[in-house]
């Protein structure tokens, strides 16, 4: 499977995030849509940016009883989208089921990822505030093992942990890891952070930007860096 830069398209209205793809002439970059931009226009952004030619990653990151679960990603698959997830905590029941919603009477269905802990959380916030005492790394490893084992395609985990999670779930199953940032850039309120290139070299399938992209002076450019850097 080839490798890719999604863009997170992390805007508050339709017309902000058409006005951002529309710079992108004769591109159709992957995008990631996510919980701002879902809430404030509903599944018809979906819809539309996909008339577009874009594939999406729908970011919702679901958490709940199996059962609504499995109902809710029955109602995503039917957007047509990419990639969606869910988080591992939720447990390998939850995961099933979404799995069993997510599947569509042709036997079709989105890639379904499970986010393994977030790239805001390191781990003292994680012993002290979330109580679990294991290093972040067995967390990670443990989390992608259960969703590997509840057969879904891959996680979400920090670019630092993308190596050892192919070691742990096999080469196929995919990281895709957010956590990205150019070498002279910002890190924002991330704490687990890697470049493109050091993504691609420790085995990312996926590298999800937002910032770098979005906020930079010349997004396309920036986005092409970030193309030629990783893919």
């Amino acid at each position: 499977m080839g490798k890719d830069v999604i863009i997170a398209c992390d805007f508050s209205s339709a017309e902000a995030v058409f006005a951002f793809l529309d710079k992108f002439e004769g591109k159709k970059p992957f995008v990631k849509i996510g919980m701002e931009l879902f809430y404030a226009e509903g599944p018809s952004i979906v819809r539309k940016i996909k008339e577009r030619g874009h594939k999406i990653f729908l970011d919702l990151k679901l958490h709940d009883i199996p059962n609504t679960v499995k109902k809710s990603m029955a109602v995503l698959s039917s957007l047509d989208v990419d990639m969606c997830n869910l988080h591992a905590a939720g447990t390998s029941a939850m995961m099933t089921a979404a799995l069993e919603g997510l599947t569509r009477p042709d036997g079709s269905r989105p890639l379904l990822i499970a986010v393994t802990q977030l790239t805001s959380t390191d781990e003292e916030r994680m012993r002290n505030e979330l109580l679990i005492n294991e290093p972040i790394a067995e967390v990670v490893m443990k989390y992608a093992e259960n969703a590997r084992n509840s057969g879904l395609d891959g996680v979400v985990c920090s670019p630092l942990e993308a190596g050892i999670v192919h070691e742990r779930c096999g080469k196929d199953f995919l990281t895709v890891t957010p956590g990205v940032r150019f070498a002279d850039g910002d890190i924002g309120d991330q704490k687990r952070v890697m470049t493109p290139a050091a993504a691609k070299e420790i085995g990312s399938d996926y590298i999800v930007v937002g910032r770098p992209i979005t906020a930079a002076t010349d997004p396309v450019a920036a986005y092409e860096k970030c193309v030629k850097e990783f893919c």
